[in-house]
């Protein structure tokens, strides 16, 4: 099921992927995990709508809570959606060469990645490696809620998705497209409970 011409607009894409939710709540999805390499061939050339930047977790499959078939979105995960070049160019490639009017950040809730910043800054004890990478770029979004508030893990979930949604606005070749309002960039909140994902109000 290909966009159609009125999904092209951000407003258009944004309502059709959180109509694929809808499906994947209510048990009636359209797509499925039931795709096959027929189908994969069948798509043809990729003339994806939207590109969504969501978490690693193994619970998030994002083609599946949204309803989407092959072509259809581009999808980008990292741990608890942490930016990068690599991402913030993968962005850029799919926004100015695909022609792809929303951008779509993904939190979820418990997310491991999160808790595991707030559980780094507690203690004070940093992990090494790359994952020290990822608990750095999450960490100004824990010291912002507070890494001592007993919800800070939830809260800090939010604000993370906020500040991820931020840097893109402001990203060099986003920042045109977004202020002429030809692009959008929305942060979303996935709950693992329901299944549900859920617009974060603008602040």
């Amino acid at each position: 099921m290909p966009p159609t011409p009125a999904a092209r607009t951000p407003r258009a894409a944004l309502a059709e992927l959180l109509a694929g939710n809808r499906r994947f709540v209510s048990g009636q999805p359209v797509h499925g995990h039931d795709v096959t390499a027929a189908a994969a061939v069948a798509s043809g050339d990729q003339q994806p709508y939207a590109v969504l930047l969501g978490c690693i977790d193994s619970r998030v499959p994002l083609e599946a809570i949204f309803d989407q078939t092959f072509g259809s979105i581009c999808v980008i995960r990292t741990g608890a959606h942490v930016l990068d070049r690599a991402v913030c160019g993968s962005i850029e490639y799919v926004v100015g060469q695909l022609g792809v009017r929303l951008v779509m950040v993904l939190g979820h809730e418990r997310c491991g990645a999160v808790g595991s910043a707030v559980e780094a800054l507690r203690s004070g004890r940093l992990p090494e490696g790359s994952l020290r990478y990822v608990v750095d770029r999450i960490a100004p979004a824990v010291h912002e809620v507070g890494a001592d508030d007993p919800d800070a893990h939830p809260l800090a979930i939010r604000r993370h998705v906020r500040r991820t949604v931020a840097t893109l606005r402001a990203d060099d070749l986003l920042a045109g497209p977004v202020g002429a309002g030809e692009v959008a960039v929305v942060g979303a909140l996935y709950d693992l409970a329901t299944g549900e994902v859920a617009l974060l109000p603008e602040e």
